[in-house]
């Protein structure tokens, strides 16, 4: 009877053990987008004619031989992207002009007519070589978009482009990613291309069977619906595919955040430039993005689900340009020092509704810095509370998160909380995980933290939690007002605090802290000065004067009124000097002088005269005339002071003659009084 009882009880434990399974859920990815998610982070090279005529499109008609680097050096591209942190690289070995960076057998609009090495070079050779030396992956961008190909619009051309694909994947190793742009215009005799994407897609994959494809629609990643470089702040990996085609419209909104119950695993990839343009210009030298910038674009890309592709394009030369290396160094000494220290390691991990009986599922795994292990609820359960306790209070300010995906996305919602006194309070209340999400967050100091899953479509399963104390960046604040008066102050990093005044002193952390949007309809300047590490550094004291809030004010220059210097008014098409702006201030307002922000480019004015009225009907002689010095060439806000200030309902602005003698209409960004 002992035997049989003791049979019956080793029995019913290989039962409880067998139990715990976890079952897949919904679209899954496949081993190949596996390696390519864990990849995170990689490079893309915009290269070809466009980098010396200046163009971000080619027309396909440029001479070949304008192609012509001095200095090439593939392997300094490579060395770049592997010391920035980068993974791989991905280049344009065919844009829409149809230039082809090798010298395929089905163009004659590649390097080898071009005048760089005399026709012998081939860039995709040297850049797949230059990859293998520094251990990275190498991917291609073809366009199947050929606004030089004569055959481009008829039914020989699918198999022509397809050929050239197959020269791309067979010539130079390995690929890890296919980058296909949806781009669809007219080739060169003004016809445009039915794509066979099946062709195109089953062309590749004989070669390549674990490639990503790259498109609106996928199959392998998608586009994340914008060229900013952001995901959704809900990031799901999934889409229902049929719904989609490379070169759609209306489905940015839809790309952004993924669908969360697509049948399709289709993870997003943000690609966006480091700097305005994709091609190299020497016009954009100084204005590579900041650090802040990319730091933002780093956690709204790999922070939220999605892999980055920074494009860094290739200059003149042949070479990645020092202003554009030097940022992406600063950017990866950031990012190790952020993510040095996991403080979560020190933790006591316990967890709420841990599936039962499953030596696989244990909340010690989440801190173990292994993301093939994982802590799991049980069948059916869609909440947990994981609790990290420490012996001493540590100060963080990163949360990272990450969902075991090889069994499906399955977290809705969540919230991290901190222990504050006896009780604890949210900090942070967030929608999806997926592969990685990381938090921003100010510095917090607490002996426990607690991550509250809310809501799941299925047992959550998660093999990562990590704390983090990143290095905090100081920025200039930057003030703002609306039309309404309200003011906000922000900065490009997201780390410091703000202190102003509205007196004309200096601000200090006696200062009002800037908490949220506060009402300044007057004239008058504000003062405003970031500070980190609690009030230990500052930056400059950043100062902004402005006019009385326009909140109801009316003109049928309304644009010239709306508080926003990016929206202008401008005359109608046809009409000449002299030009005007009237305004109704809506009742009757001391004005002491008046402020005139031009447009950029064109109807900028030089001579002016400016006005006042009780009525709108009645003017008189202009309280105010003159010219603007020098504003063609620095066509910045101008302030007019009045030689004494007077009462009135309406002023104008009338524009006597342009700073352009060419120009006949006059614009105006923004028109203001004090």
């Amino acid at each position: 009877m002992r035997k049989v009882a003791l049979f019956l009880l080793l029995c019913s434990f290989t039962k409880a053990w067998a139990q715990p399974e976890i079952k897949p859920y919904g679209a899954l990815p496949s081993a190949a987008q596996l390696k390519w998610q864990k990849l995170e982070y990689y490079m893309f090279i915009h290269f070809g004619p466009n980098t010396f005529t200046d163009k971000e499109w080619g027309h396909g008609d440029e001479d070949p031989k304008v192609f012509n680097p001095t200095q090439l050096d593939a392997r300094q591209w490579a060395r770049t992207a592997k010391n920035a942190g980068m993974k791989g690289i991905i280049i344009t070995a065919k844009h829409h002009d149809g230039f082809c960076l090798w010298p395929s057998e089905y163009s004659k609009h590649t390097v080898r007519e071009s005048a760089w090495k005399n026709g012998k070079g081939d860039v995709l050779a040297e850049l797949s070589a230059a990859c293998k030396e520094y251990g990275l992956l190498f991917g291609v961008y073809l366009s199947p978009w050929d606004r030089n190909h004569p055959a481009y619009g008829t039914p020989e051309y699918n198999q022509i482009f397809a050929n050239q694909l197959k020269e791309a994947h067979t010539k130079y190793g390995d690929v890890f990613e296919q980058w296909f742009d949806g781009a669809n215009g007219e080739g060169p005799n003004g016809k445009k291309q039915v794509y066979d994407w099946p062709l195109f897609e089953g062309t590749v994959t004989k070669i390549h069977p674990n490639v990503i494809f790259f498109s609106d629609a996928g199959p392998g990643c998608r586009w994340i619906g914008n060229e900013d470089g952001f995901a959704g702040t809900t990031m799901w990996s999934t889409l229902n595919r049929k719904e989609f085609a490379p070169g759609m419209s209306g489905i940015q909104a839809k790309l952004n955040k993924g669908q969360e119950d697509g049948t399709d695993w289709v993870p997003g990839e943000a690609d966006v430039s480091i700097r305005p343009g994709w091609f190299y210009s020497p016009s954009t030298d100084d204005k590579v993005k900041t650090l802040p910038w990319l730091l933002d674009i780093y956690y709204g890309s790999v922070g939220r689900n999605a892999n980055l592709l920074l494009n860094v394009p290739v200059d003149r030369r042949g070479l990645i340009h020092k202003n554009d290396s030097l940022r992406l160094m600063e950017l990866r000494k950031v990012l190790d020092e952020s993510f040095k220290t996991n403080l979560a390691v020190r933790a006591r991990t316990s967890a709420t509704n841990t599936r039962p009986l499953s030596p696989l599922t244990s909340a010690a795994y989440l801190t173990d810095n292994n993301p093939n292990t994982y802590w799991a609820t049980a069948e059916g359960q869609l909440q947990g509370v994981i609790t990290l306790s420490f012996e001493k209070a540590v100060t963080f300010n990163r949360v990272e998160l990450q969902e075991f995906i090889a069994l499906g996305q399955r977290v809705k919602a969540f919230s991290v909380s901190v222990l504050d006194g006896k009780e604890y309070r949210e900090i942070a209340n967030e929608t999806t995980i997926g592969y990685k999400r990381i938090l921003r967050l100010p510095n917090t100091t607490t002996k426990s933290v607690r991550i509250s899953i809310l809501d799941a479509k299925a047992s959550p399963v998660i093999s990562e939690v990590k704390l983090f104390r990143a290095p905090e960046l100081l920025a200039d604040p930057v003030i703002k007002r609306d039309k309404a008066g309200m003011v906000t102050i922000t900065s490009a990093s997201t780390d410091p605090v703000f202190y102003y005044t509205l007196n004309g002193t200096e601000p200090t952390t006696a200062s009002a802290r800037f908490t949220q949007a506060f009402s300044f309809p007057q004239s008058g300047t504000i003062k405003a000065k970031a500070f980190i590490e609690g009030g230990k550094k500052s930056g400059a004291t950043v100062t902004t004067t402005f006019d009385l809030a326009p909140a109801s004010w009316t003109s049928e220059a309304a644009k010239a009124i709306d508080g926003d210097p990016r929206s202008f008014w401008v005359s109608k098409e046809g009409s000449a000097y002299p030009q005007e702006v009237l305004v109704d201030m809506g009742t009757a307002t001391k004005v002491s002088g008046f402020t005139y922000t031009p447009r950029e480019r064109g109807g900028i004015i030089y001579t002016y005269e400016f006005y006042l009225s009780q009525d709108g009907k009645s003017w008189g002689s202009p309280v105010a005339k003159g010219s603007f010095a020098n504003i063609l060439n620095s066509p910045v806000k101008q302030t007019v002071k009045l030689s004494q200030a007077a009462q009135a309902r309406y002023f104008k602005l009338v524009a006597i003659a342009p700073a352009d003698e060419k120009e006949t209409r006059a614009a105006v960004a923004e028109v203001g009084v004090f």
